[in-house]
């Protein structure tokens, strides 16, 4: 169906039927929450973040002591970020502005852009592929780092340098979904 959920029209007595059944985990689990930016030839280190993410605490936390001095090692940069609302907040454009780091614009619901969601694809997968799946979020933090520094550079430059090709793709479908 157009919302993406699948229909089954099952006879009279087949509900419980497991052969008629998708097992799913539908119980919260527990996550982290990390920030991190890649470029062409390097990559930022990882922020761990502890609770919720305020405009306040991104400055702090992330802005002033990780992207600023991360974006000024790198000639002609230009930042990319989603439209998160810590990151539009008039504190943290204002911040950016402040230290002269150019911003490339979002458009409002266009994740295809973003070549950060495949490194965070990459990571998930190579976390699938563990013997055994963290059991403490110390563990599963470790092993995103570990995740993070072995991802080969190669990949990240291959991501940063298909940009082009992902914005013109988007502005050929108006905003729309892409390939991507």
């Amino acid at each position: 169906m157009h919302d993406g959920r699948q229909r089954v029209r099952r006879f009279r007595g087949e509900r419980r039927n497991i052969a008629f059944s998708v097992e799913r985990h539908v119980a919260r689990t527990v996550g982290i929450m990390i920030w991190g930016a890649i470029a062409y030839g390097s990559r930022s280190p990882l922020v761990m973040i502890q609770g919720s993410m305020t405009a306040q605490r991104y400055v702090d936390e992330i802005l002033e002591p990780v992207v600023i001095p991360f974006v000024q090692t790198i000639e002609d940069a230009l930042f990319q970020q989603d439209n998160a609302r810590p990151h539009i907040a008039r504190v943290s454009l204002r911040c950016l502005e402040d230290a002269q780091v150019q911003i490339l614009p979002w458009p409002p619901r266009s994740p295809d852009l973003s070549p950060t969601e495949r490194v965070w694809d990459m990571i998930g997968r190579r976390l699938g592929e563990l013997p055994q799946y963290p059991q403490t979020l110390a563990q599963l933090r470790h092993e995103v780092q570990v995740a993070w520094e072995s991802l080969p550079q190669e990949d990240i430059n291959n991501l940063v340098r298909s940009m082009p090709r992902r914005v013109a793709e988007c502005v050929n479908a108006r905003g729309g979904p892409t390939h991507y």
